[in-house]
Parts: C-alpha cells; sequence; structure tokens
C-alpha cells in the first residue's frame, strides 16, 4: 500500500495527541488541531514559522543541530511561546524523530506535551522504590544507591558511590555477561534477568534483575540504572533456576544432590532426575573431589569460595574446564543446611584463548611484542632470498626456531634442515662434521664419510654458535662461502656445494673482529642480513602467550590437562628478568607440572626463588588474588609497567605495545601521576 502525505497525517493523529512536521529548513509545514490551540494562534500564523519562533530555552541551539542532522533526540529543558502570554514560559517534554520517505514527505515530527511544573523529586521517589535500585555513568561508576539496595548488599550508600558496579556486586554476569552493558549498548530494556550478587560479606544472593540506559537532557546515553530484587526465598523454585545461564546444583550437609538445574544438565550430561539424591563425587568427577572440595570448604568455613577453575569428567567421558563458586545454604535462622555452587563451562572460552594466541606465530615462534612482529613482517622476505643469515641473540632466545622459520618458508623448504653445533666440537672432529672425510684420512677412519654440508644438499645448514670456531677453521669455511665448494678430509677433489647457510651467535661478533679472534672478511660473507633477537626481560608481554605455549605442549607430552596459570603466579614470571630466557621459561612450567595436581598453576608450584613466602607476600600484596575489574586490571597493569621502566614513558609504551597519547590518556584516566609523587 502507498502512503501519502494525508494517510501519514491520519496515521499520526492515531498516536501523537500534540504535534507538529517541519521541512529540511526547520520550518512547520503541519500542526494538528492540539498544537494549534496549544500555541494560541492561527494557522495561517503558525504555518511556515521557524521552530525557533515557537520553542526557546537554554539547550535550544543543540537541540536545533540535531534536527538538522534528521538524529532523534529527546529533551525536558525546552520552552514554549504561546501568544496567550509573551512572558509565560510552559515547560515541555519535546520527542522529535526523522521521517523516511520520497522527497516529498516532511523532514521531521516533534511530539510536543506540557511537563508538570512542579515535580515529584526522583530522589524521593528512588528511595521509596522496595527493590534496590543504583545508577552508574558511561564508565559504569556507580552515581546512586537506594535504601533497599543497601539493605539487600550490606553496603552503604557511602561506601559504594564513586566505585566501580563490579568491585560491589561481583556477580555471575558481571564481564562480558553483563546485561546493564547490553542495556546501555544497544540502548534497550532488559526485564528479569536472574543473577548472584555478592553481599559485602561474601554471602551470595540470588537476585532478579532489570537494566535500562538513561538520557540526559539532549538524548544522549549518560549511563545505566538497575533494579533488583533478592529472590532468597524463591531459590528452590526451578523454573527461576532453569533461567540461569551457568549450572547451579545444591546439596544437604550429607553431600545429596537437592537442586539441579537445566544449565548443570547440559554442562554434566545427567538428567536432573539421575543426579537428585546422588552424592555429588557420583556425578563430578573432578580434579579437587576430597579435601579440596569447594563445597565442603564452604560449609565448614561458612565462608563462600569464589572463580575456582577445575575439570571434571562428563557423563559421556569428556572432560571439562569449568569455574566453580560456592557458598553455604542457610536456612531462616541462620544456620547452615548445605550448600549452593555455581559452574561455567570453559570450554569455549579456552577455544577463543587458543585462537587468538594463533594470532600472534610465526611457525613456531609466538610473540606479540612491537620488535617480533616487525621482523616477523620481513621474515617472508628473508626467507624466499639466498642470501647468508646471521642470527645474534643470548642464549635461549630462539634463534633456530627463527633459522627452522626461514627454511620452512623458503625455496629450499623441501630439501633438508641440517643444524650444527660449532661450540660443542673440537676443531678436528668438526672440520670433519662439516665436509666429511675419505677412507683412511686419519686413524679410524675406516670408510668414507658424508658430512654435514653434503646432507645439507638442496636445502639449508645452520651453524649455531659460529663465533667459537678457530680461526683455522674459519678460513675453510669463507672459502666455501666464496667458492660455493669444499674437499672432505683425506680428498683432493673439490665438491660442489648447493647450501644456504644461517649461522647464529649469542657473542660479539664484530667486538671479536675488532681483537683479531673472528675474521673480518667471513663475519662480512655471513653478515648479509643480520637478525637481532631480544632478550624476553625486554618483550614481557609475551610472557603469558609462552606460559600458555608451554602449557598446551606438556599436557600433550605428559598427559595431563592443566587449564592454565593464576595472577599471582603469573605475576611472579612477569616480575623475573630470566637470564637463560625462553629455554629458562619452559624449564619453569615443566617444573610446575610436576608438582601440580589442579586446573591452574599456582605459586606453590613454581621453583625457587619464585615459591618462597616474600615472593607470594609480595603477590597477595598486588591484590591478584582477588575478583578485579577489567579496568582494575588494566590500572595495575599499566602501573607495574611504570615502575619497571622507571616511569619512562617511551619505554613503557613499547613494552605495552600502546601509543604515548594512549599512555597519557590512561595516567590521566587512573590518575596516576599522583601514584609517582
Amino acid at each position: 500500500m502507498t502512503i501519502d502525505h494525508a494517510n501519514l497525517t491520519s496515521l499520526i493523529k492515531g498516536f501523537l495527541r500534540t504535534y507538529i512536521l517541519i521541512d529540511k529548513d526547520l520550518r512547520v509545514t503541519h500542526l494538528n488541531p492540539e498544537a494549534i490551540n496549544f500555541f494560541g494562534q492561527g494557522l495561517e500564523k503558525l504555518i511556515n514559522s521557524h521552530i525557533t519562533e515557537l520553542i526557546e530555552g537554554e539547550n535550544l541551539a543543540r537541540f536545533v543541530e540535531k534536527l538538522r542532522k534528521g538524529e532523534p533526540t529527546l529533551n525536558n529543558e525546552l520552552f514554549a511561546r504561546r501568544k496567550s502570554s509573551e512572558a509565560e514560559k510552559i515547560p515541555l517534554y519535546i520527542c522529535a524523530f526523522r521521517l523516511s520517505g520520497d522527497a516529498g514527505w516532511p523532514w521531521m515530527i516533534i511530539s510536543l506535551r506540557p511537563a508538570p511544573r512542579v515535580p515529584i523529586p526522583s530522589d524521593l521517589l528512588v528511595e521509596n522504590i522496595p527493590d534496590g535500585v543504583f545508577t552508574v555513568d558511561d564508565n559504569f561508576i556507580i552515581t546512586s544507591f537506594n535504601k533497599a539496595a543497601e539493605e539487600i548488599t550490606g553496603w552503604s550508600a557511602s561506601e559504594v558511590l564513586g566505585k566501580h558496579c563490579k568491585e560491589i556486586f561481583d556477580s555471575n554476569l558481571c564481564g562480558t555477561g553483563c546485561i546493564l552493558a547490553k542495556s546501555i549498548k544497544e540502548c534497550c530494556t532488559i526485564r528479569n534477568h536472574l543473577a548472584f550478587i555478592t553481599k559485602k560479606d561474601g554471602t551470595k544472593v540470588p537476585v532478579s534483575i532489570s537494566t535500562s540506559p538513561y538520557f540526559d537532557v539532549m538524548g544522549d546515553v549518560a549511563g545505566g540504572v538497575e533494579t533488583f530484587r533478592n529472590i532468597t526465598e524463591l531459590l528452590q523454585d526451578q523454573v527461576i533456576l532453569d533461567n540461569i545461564a551457568d549450572g547451579v546444583f545444591a546439596v544437604d550437609k550429607d553431600w545429596r544432590i537437592t537442586s539441579f538445574n537445566a544449565a548443570a544438565e547440559k554442562i554434566t550430561g545427567y538428567s536432573r532426575q539421575e543426579a537428585k539424591g546422588k552424592f555429588c563425587h557420583e556425578i563430578f568427577h573432578s580434579s579437587i573431589c576430597g579435601e579440596k572440595c569447594p563445597i565442603a570448604q564452604t560449609i565448614k568455613s561458612g565462608v563462600p569460595v569464589h572463580n575456582r577453575s577445575v575439570i571434571f569428567e562428563r557423563l559421556d567421558g569428556k572432560r571439562v574446564p569449568v569455574s566453580i563458586s560456592a557458598s553455604p545454604l542457610l536456612d531462616d535462622m541462620g544456620n547452615v543446611i548445605g550448600g549452593v555452587e555455581t559452574f561455567r563451562d570453559l570450554s569455549a572460552l579456552n577455544a577463543l584463548r587458543k585462537q587468538l594466541n594463533q594470532r600472534y606465530t610465526f611457525g613456531d615462534i609466538i610473540s606479540k611484542s612491537k620488535t617480533m612482529r616487525q621482523l616477523f613482517d620481513i621474515l617472508p622476505d628473508i626467507a624466499r632470498s639466498d642470501s647468508n643469515v646471521l642470527i645474534l641473540g643470548e642464549s635461549g632466545t630462539g634463534k633456530e626456531l627463527i633459522a627452522r622459520a626461514i627454511h620452512t618458508i623458503s625455496p629450499r623448504r623441501k630439501g633438508p634442515f641440517i643444524a650444527v653445533n660449532c661450540g660443542a666440537l673440537p676443531d678436528t672432529l668438526l672440520e670433519s662434521e662439516l665436509f666429511g672425510y675419505k677412507a683412511g684420512a686419519f686413524t679410524d677412519a675406516k670408510k668414507d664419510r658424508a658430512g654435514r654440508f653434503a646432507a645439507a644438499e638442496g636445502g639449508t645448514l645452520f651453524l649455531d654458535e659460529i663465533g667459537d670456531i678457530s680461526p683455522s677453521l674459519q678460513v675453510k669455511l669463507l672459502r666455501v662461502l666464496q667458492e660455493k665448494a669444499y674437499q672432505p678430509l683425506g680428498s683432493d677433489k673439490t665438491i660442489k656445494a648447493d647450501v644456504r647457510i644461517l649461522a647464529a651467535t649469542n657473542r660479539d661478533l664484530a667486538a671479536l673482529v675488532k681483537q683479531g679472534l673472528f675474521r673480518e672478511d667471513l663475519f662480512y660473507r655471513l653478515n648479509v642480513v643480520k637478525i637481532a633477537l631480544p632478550p624476553l626481560r625486554d618483550r614481557l608481554e609475551d610472557i603469558p602467550l609462552l606460559v600458555q605455549h608451554f602449557i598446551e605442549k606438556f599436557n600433550a607430552e605428559k598427559g595431563k590437562e592443566i587449564l592454565g596459570i593464576t595472577d599471582d603466579a603469573l605475576d611472579l614470571l612477569m616480575r623475573h628478568q630470566y637470564p637463560g630466557n625462553i629455554r629458562e621459561l619452559e624449564n619453569i612450567i615443566e617444573y610446575a607440572f610436576i608438582l601440580c595436581h589442579e586446573a591452574f598453576i599456582r605459586p606453590e608450584h613454581l621453583p625457587e626463588p619464585f615459591n618462597t613466602p616474600q615472593d607470594l607476600t609480595e603477590a597477595a600484596g598486588l591484590g591478584l588474588g582477588r575478583p578485579m575489574s577489567l579496568e582494575e586490571v588494566e590500572k595495575r597493569a599499566i602501573l607495574n609497567a611504570l615502575e619497571r621502566n622507571r616511569w619512562k614513558k617511551m619505554a613503557t609504551c613499547k613494552e605495552l605495545g600502546i601509543s604515548k597519547d594512549t599512555l597519557r590518556r590512561k595516567i590521566r584516566k587512573y590518575k596516576l601521576d599522583e601514584v609517582e609523587l
């Protein structure tokens, strides 16, 4: 059906009481009778009037600008100009929105209605609402907190105002599942969502929450409002439990399951009927059943357990990583009658983590540091050439991995990759190892033997610790590089060598040249392309990626299912200097695998000196053992980086991989300049 201007007007009359239509020049093209009566002027005077002739107020310019852009807007701080009294200003509620249609259609429609002259104080209304109500700004900082919210949470308004809402509520939805964030982002109202919040005393409270964005006077989103109702008395109602995305089950004091929600059925594979009445360890064959059981600990101590990561076995035998929290279950008199546990499947999160980690890999090399990413960008070009490459770096920085990566993506990738450690053999053996020998060349040389150059024919020869070879062997190696030919020991026949040379050393070859310990001509022959690998202490941002890589590696080798490392253990690793570089970190994680029988590596699983009481105390002092908001984590990471770099901004930017402008903005946001003072 085609809707013409007349039909549009008829439709609008059906749902708006007082309205006007304006064109792109913001001039009135139509008013309904109610609008004509409202302004107290005849239709002939109102038609073609500019909107500013009918409405006034301090925010008029901003309102007009939104109209010109065709942006929808709400406003309650403008006034109507009425003919009956030039001095009289009638406060208005105004709603304006764009109409889409052909060129002949009006530009926008503006709905008007008088605002009450004596509005009821909003703070009085909020304080008398029986449900908990709080508001946040666009940074999720709490700006109001009513009496009911104080009663439900145990926090007073003075304690929570100015804090991030996650610090106060610590619910199972905080983070990526936050519906208040969703409500603000999508400008929508979400009603009757179920969650568990944490009271001031640490106990979990089931609540039904509803959220909406709130707008400033110009209709821009300024934050959000959330209402929540304590539904503890309804906890046993299975309909409510089945609306919770996390698995939830309850046990009595004899450890028999009394409640089992739909999400628990989905995650475990057991039906509610199969689970109820059984001991919890019969359903959850987890890695911590027994003395370390969180629900047993919380019933015994009365203290809730938060975010413990474990692995349990499903009905079909599949092992599933989950994050669990447990609290004691109390009756009306405050007596412990059992325990309740919530658990969240981490399988998707772990898969996502692996997927993200793949973004920072090049072959078997893992890094997100700026220096290494720049190297990744040029490695394909280096690999395509056939020039000699000299790889410099401390022991354990991954020089051989770089050499293998170059070979793997080079035109010689179908040929062999032969690695020789030049520092592991004396000269006489190294020469025969490289060039081979003929029978009778020396004692015990009873038959011909091909050397590593022959073995690498058509491929790549990697000479590690090239700085350790003697001057005499340097001369012979130089000839091979110059003439692309060599002679086996005891032979007078020259053999052509189709081999690409990659060399590596942890020594300063330029300094050895000046000292006369390394031939200058050989140095320049090797140093066609130079790759300098930074030590691990200069790329600390790679430690979390490397730790996860080694965990996956040792899981495969040792048949374990360790998920990751705790924040406090990772913080200890982040503050180490690593004289042995990546190889040292790998050894640390391998040691932890011996002691760790849980889902996550903890500080006590690390070798000395990481597991000393002093280090554990320092980690606890950082507050990493408690739940933190994303902003807290970011603030702490930036502060730690600044302190590690002695407040040198450029060095901190390099470590964090951010620009100077971003760092300055974050320092102002978190007031870190005050910490420095």
